[in-house]
């Protein structure tokens, strides 16, 4: 079907909007036919008939923009070397574009940029495809391992003896706590109860 015919048949039952469009978009690729320019992208298309009522580039690859992108594909076919539309590379930020709120795409935005730098600074210190191994030294003891010596536990018994608060002016609190003469801490809150549930439980 010739560019002319593809055009005809384009007309049947379109709204006098996209009538307009179509005949824009018909001079246009003319216009490229004649001057010998066998470029009939749909970018070039829509930067050449930005002032005649063509829509965006975008707007020509949507699903509204189908008959547009057939007659244009008419011409392309027609002129058998013309310049084929390029596969649009998509990145990771692509769908920031969706966002038609300007602060909110303007957040996302920056959003974006400091993930990115995050991620290559974590890649200069691991670089992908590092192993990294993490043992757990604490889950391989066995039960002998884990409880307590003769000598530790007599240790921990001194600390909250009566004798070992004697000899150093030593007061428990309340909270568990061991205070000098001055009432000042010397062991922190709880510290009692921590060394007694050692000593039950290990």
């Amino acid at each position: 079907m010739t560019p002319s015919e593809m055009l005809e048949q384009l007309k049947i039952d379109a709204t006098p909007r996209t009538l307009a469009t179509l005949e824009a978009i018909f001079e246009i690729c003319l216009e490229q036919k004649e001057r010998g320019i066998n470029d009939f992208s749909i970018a070039t298309i829509a930067k050449l008939g930005n002032k005649r009522g063509v829509p965006r580039a975008q707007s020509l690859r949507n699903k509204t923009g189908e008959c547009y992108r057939a007659l244009i594909k008419s011409f392309a076919d027609a002129n058998g070397s013309g310049v084929r539309e390029r596969p649009e590379t998509k990145s990771k930020e692509d769908w920031i574009e969706e966002i038609s709120n300007p602060k909110h795409k303007l957040l996302a935005r920056i959003q974006a940029a400091e993930l990115s730098a995050a991620q290559s600074k974590i890649r200069e210190f691991v670089p992908p495809g590092t192993r990294i191994d993490v043992y757990d030294h604490r889950g391989s003891l066995n039960d002998s391992e884990a409880k307590l010596t003769a000598q530790e536990r007599r240790a921990l018994e001194y600390i909250i003896s009566k004798e070992f608060q004697q000899k150093w002016n030593f007061s428990e609190t309340v909270y568990g706590e061991l205070v000098d003469s001055n009432n000042k801490v010397v062991l922190k809150a709880a510290t009692i109860d921590a060394v007694k549930k050692a000593l039950n439980h290990l």
